[in-house]
């Protein structure tokens, strides 16, 4: 039979990665933790980007989606001389690739040999280019990386937040929650990416409530950040030993190397 790999990144970031994992003989299973849920602009529009000496995107769907307010608000094309900066090179990408942005927009992001592509890591990179920006746009969800914002804020750089999206736990389809339940009745292993904090404790619950907690105990995990692993719950729960976690950068080529790993 074929190992099974379950992917919970949100709508739209797991087909890449399913087209790989078909191809090295995986049998997957998209079935997002949480649902990204827009957020409009307030009545005076989005904060203009040409405002700020860096805008900083915690994420794709971070920057897809303002970009989407400001053209909502009549602002078609990225301004030139406004920097951007996010926490990978997946997330600049994604950025390049919203409408009037163009590849050649200059992006900071920690490369892709970088050991973390996270908040400490874009961190680094901001101090190493000597003097910090003035004002900082951060673009995110209606919560997280707080660490960056107030390190910034620490330094005395004027930190303006503005949320885009809001995260919320996705519902799992009943045919989905039917397959699990068939997979754990089999004893089939699976291994599940998990991108997120937040996203783990939604997939936590949803699998007490299906009442497959024993499988997920003794599955295997795959995810992208070491304090993420603490989230899993799975230290001391007297089921044995361990399950093997991988942990890996959020990049489709090293989530699909850590699975064929695994």
């Amino acid at each position: 039979m074929l190992p099974i790999a379950i992917l919970t990144r949100p709508d739209g970031r797991n087909a890449p990665l399913e087209r790989g994992l078909h191809d090295a003989g995986w049998q997957t299973l998209a079935l997002p933790a949480l649902e990204i849920q827009p957020l409009p602009a307030d009545a005076a529009g989005p904060p203009l980007p040409q405002d700020h000496d860096l805008v900083v995107f915690v994420s794709g769907n971070a920057a897809r989606l303002y970009l989407a307010q400001l053209h909502a608000a009549g602002m078609p094309d990225w301004p030139g001389g406004t920097l951007a900066a996010t926490v990978g090179p997946a997330s600049a990408r994604a950025f390049r690739a919203c409408p009037g942005v163009g590849p050649d927009a200059a992006v900071l992001y920690p490369p892709p040999e970088a050991a973390a592509h996270d908040s400490e890591a874009l961190w680094q990179v901001l101090r190493a280019r000597g003097a910090l920006p003035r004002r900082v746009l951060l673009v995110r969800g209606t919560s997280g990386r707080d660490w960056l914002g107030d390190q910034l804020e620490a330094a005395g750089v004027q930190v303006a937040r503005h949320a885009v999206y809001r995260r919320l736990p996705a519902l799992w389809p009943a045919s989905a929650v039917r397959q699990l339940r068939e997979w754990a009745g089999q004893g089939r292993p699976a291994t599940w990416l998990l991108t997120s904090g937040e996203g783990i404790d939604a997939v936590r619950a949803q699998v007490d409530a299906a009442g497959i907690a024993a499988w997920w105990r003794a599955s295997r995990f795959v995810v992208t950040h070491p304090s993420l692993v603490p989230r899993l719950g799975l230290a001391g729960s007297g089921q044995g030993p361990a399950p093997m976690v991988k942990i890996c950068l959020p990049a489709d080529e090293a989530i699909l190397a850590a699975f064929v790993a695994a």
